[in-house]
């Protein structure tokens, strides 16, 4: 490994500033290529959301450890905000992102309008290195392209951390997994919003008297429709549809009342559900989307011959990773959650939460290609239920192993009190409880009281059990419906 050459982090969020703080922790040379113009950009499109745990849970531990260490150039005098309070995506950027990011160990290395296009491999004399070859491919350098205001940037690293995210990759609105015709047309012409939309707050002149279709029937749904309920009690000629792709089931739609071990997620439930009652909102069932039509307002034209026309359509549909500017590294994902392969199973949205989500580090999310790595977000693929404090304890784990301490980098844990936490960076199945809802907390479940062993988990990661074995290390609680809960819906609970 050239250590002449720094590890490059592509993204200036949480987990990408994380990774940063744990490496010069360890004295590791590092730059940060961020595409936005400040850190946490992409949280600032959703800084209106609150996170379902506090700002205990949202600090990594070694920028903590930056932030509050004086030096010759740094004061040290930043102040964590009270552990007890629940943040805003902006809360997240202005009080901690910002300072940390402004740090003068990490400054000097961010690089912001730096928007990465392509990573591949090249050895040092510049000689080319494309994914067929595998000769001494190990101890080649990586090549990082951006695109920036000025042009086109080639940088080299020893290795590379992908924390960009999925914000900027929203499943498409079309049927099974594609576009639907004239899609792109649509979100041009202003008819698609964002996945996260702000109705009671930057969005209201917009959304207000028109007739909205929310399409999807997670969290990030739950927060809109909820919003937008609200909405309609100031503004009653507002028309609110919720779009579901298949038949409605109660439990998928509102939580598993009383085996959601998430309190928020089952009043977010609750709150939606009186909503539906009286009116406010409409259900519309099986919406499989296979054109829209733009015009004075947008149609949707349905699989099964119906169309809807709306005035908006917000699109609250899940994210998926951006892999194009991967497609030179060897990559080894996952085929249905494009996770890296190990961390698939454990991850998969059909049986777990991020409640039922095994702690996890450097091994598990190791590619065929030596020293690249995905991390937070984007190394859960198209699964929504990405928790932060596990983004936190990836990034600790990958620092350890590119340092060379290989015994700290598999010593995988996460230091959570008994009522654990369930929070994201974004919008998904973890994501935060509409304004107003309480908040939530999920804990580890506790084995029964005559048995020394809590309910198995397929795990890749396992702690020592001393009566029963390996146990794996779960975080949290499952949240009910058809992740934790899946027997509800009289379902397998495992993959």
């Amino acid at each position: 490994m050239n250590q002449n050459y720094p590890v490059i982090i592509i993204g200036a969020g949480p987990i990408g500033l994380a990774a940063a703080a744990h490496l010069i922790e360890r004295h590791q040379d590092v730059r940060i290529l961020e595409s936005g113009t400040s850190a946490g950009a992409a949280i600032q499109d959703w800084g209106h959301i609150k996170l379902f745990s506090t700002w205990k849970y949202n600090i990594d531990a070694a920028s903590r450890r930056l932030l509050e260490t004086p030096t010759d150039t740094y004061a040290g005098d930043w102040e964590a905000p009270r552990e007890t309070r629940l943040p805003s995506g902006a809360d997240m950027v202005s009080e901690y992102l910002e300072p940390l990011a402004a740090h003068p160990a990490l400054a000097p290395n961010i690089s912001y309008g730096h928007c990465v296009t392509h990573v591949t491999r090249i050895q040092a004399d510049g000689k080319s290195v494309d994914k067929t070859r595998t000769n001494g491919r190990e101890d080649a350098l990586f090549l990082v392209r951006t695109q920036t205001a000025t042009g086109t940037e080639d940088l080299l690293g020893r290795a590379v951390i992908d924390a960009s995210g999925t914000w900027g990759t929203s499943n498409p609105v079309g049927r099974s997994g594609i576009e639907a015709i004239g899609e792109t047309q649509a979100r041009s012409a202003g008819f698609i919003t964002s996945p996260l939309p702000d109705p009671l707050g930057t969005d209201k002149e917009a959304f207000a008297g028109k007739t909205i279709l929310v399409l999807g029937a997670g969290h990030s749904a739950a927060n809109t429709l909820i919003s937008l309920g609200r909405l309609r009690q100031q503004h009653p000629d507002t028309t609110i549809l919720w779009g579901l792709r298949g038949e409605a089931n109660p439990v998928k739609l509102y939580g598993g009342g009383a085996a959601d071990e998430l309190p928020a997620r089952g009043q977010l439930g609750t709150s939606l559900r009186r909503f539906v009652e009286n009116g406010d909102i409409t259900i519309l069932e099986n919406v499989s989307v296979s054109a829209l039509d733009t015009g004075e307002k947008l149609t949707l034209n349905l699989s099964d011959g119906r169309s809807l026309v709306v005035d908006l359509l917000v699109p609250a549909t899940g994210f998926r990773p951006d892999l194009a500017m991967l497609s030179e590294l060897r990559l080894d994902l996952d085929a249905i959650v494009e996770a890296p392969s190990a961390l698939g199973p454990l991850i998969d949205p059909e049986f777990h939460s991020c409640g039922t989500v095994t702690a996890h580090g450097e091994r598990v999310l190791a590619h065929p290609e030596t020293d690249f790595y995905i991390v937070g977000m984007k190394s859960y693929g198209r699964a929504p239920t990405f928790l932060m404090a596990t983004g936190y304890e990836q990034v600790r784990s990958i620092a350890a192993s590119l340092a060379g301490d290989r015994a700290a980098a598999d010593n995988v844990e996460l230091q959570l009190p008994e009522t654990g936490v369930c929070s994201t960076d974004l919008g998904g199945s973890c994501d935060a409880p509409a304004v107003g809802e309480p908040a939530a907390a999920c804990g580890i479940t506790e084995p029964a009281p005559d048995s020394c062993c809590g309910t198995p988990e397929p795990a890749a990661e396992l702690t020592a059990d001393a009566c029963c074995g390996p146990q794996p290390v779960t975080i949290g609680f499952a949240t009910g419906t058809l992740h934790g809960h899946a027997e509800l819906l009289g379902e397998p609970a495992s993959r």
